[in-house]
């Protein structure tokens, strides 16, 4: 399997790294973004580039993949809703678009969030941006997913690029064990998602539906991985 991986260097996009670097089903990885990951490994490339959805390279082929995830996101905090949609919407589909039109057969992964709004009309201005983006992708001629994690956390070392959530992370560590417990479908981990979009990607495996929510996300991310 040959991925392309957007969003890298934040929390998600280098759980999913990691484990796409691990898996033996997994023969190259193709990461995009602005910054440097400063990560070495037989398996990766990296295109550091100010505009993360420009495809048109003439060493980069949209048709030699066979998955992408996409992780690439920023919190809405602070924000006008144009701007997140620019971020958010415009951005994802300026990847999605050529991906499909290049290969059909590409399964497609995005990263939204628990509380996404399908209906485009409720109050939240990032759960309607986030529907908008989720139902448009799923117009594409490609298979693709959409992931909508609850709460998440961050495993082998995986750090938040925001600093509002790395304290909150750190304050509530020690909960993460409990909630899996008393709330699993609620509360999944960055080693989960990562396996879960390889698995989704993998020809065979039975996905539950388009919509994947905390529980099929863990229960397609215990999968055994196949080491290199």
């Amino acid at each position: 399997m040959n991925v392309i991986l957007f969003g890298a260097t934040g929390m998600i996009g280098r759980g999913v790294l990691r484990e796409c670097l691990r898996d033996a089903s997994v023969t190259s990885v193709l990461a995009v973004g602005r910054t440097p990951l400063g990560v070495s490994h037989p398996k990766l490339r990296e295109r550091v580039q100010p505009d993360p959805s420009d495809l048109s390279a003439p060493d980069l082929d949209p048709a030699a993949f066979d998955a992408c995830f996409f992780c690439l996101g920023v919190s809405s905090v602070g924000m006008k809703e144009e701007a997140y949609r620019r971020v958010i919407y415009d951005l994802t589909l300026a990847v999605a678009r050529p991906l499909a039109a290049a290969n059909p057969r590409l399964t497609f992964v995005y990263v939204s969030g628990e509380g996404t709004d399908s209906t485009e009309r409720g109050r939240s201005m990032w759960a309607r941006v986030k529907g908008k983006t989720e139902n448009d992708l799923l117009e594409l001629p490609f298979q693709a997913y959409m992931f909508r994690p609850g709460l998440i956390q961050p495993l082998r070392g995986v750090p938040s690029k925001t600093r509002l959530y790395r304290s909150l992370y750190a304050l509530t560590a020690p909960l993460f064990p409990l909630l899996r417990r008393i709330a699993p479908d609620l509360v999944t981990t960055t080693e989960a998602l990562g396996r879960a979009m390889i698995a989704v990607a993998t020809p065979g495996t039975a996905v539950p539906g388009r919509v994947l929510r905390t529980r099929d996300i863990n229960r397609l991310g215990t999968a055994s991985i196949r080491h290199n």
